[in-house]
């Protein structure tokens, strides 16, 4: 289903748009869409400033680590061991 959206613009600005869907092989509708999807992904999905603190926090931890293929060693052991 389709839903029309109505957007109020003055001259100056639905003719930037116009030469901007034009440059762009584009209809104004295309044009609009197309931009409405790009700032849609673009928004943030959360508290920037929560997201960078779970960062920082996560990196302050240091954990044991070994050579990759030990760890794969090990790992391929343990799937044939008896449970």
């Amino acid at each position: 289903m389709s839903t029309r959206l109505q957007v109020i613009m003055d001259d100056s600005e639905l003719e930037a748009v116009r030469t901007a869907a034009q440059q762009e092989g584009m209809n104004v509708s295309e044009w609009v869409r197309a931009a409405l999807r790009r700032a849609r992904a673009a928004s943030s999905s959360g508290d920037v400033e929560r997201k960078l603190a779970a960062i920082r926090a996560a990196a302050r931890h240091e954990f044991p680590t070994a050579d990759i293929d030990q760890m794969l060693a090990e790992i391929e052991s343990g799937y044939g061991g008896s449970s």
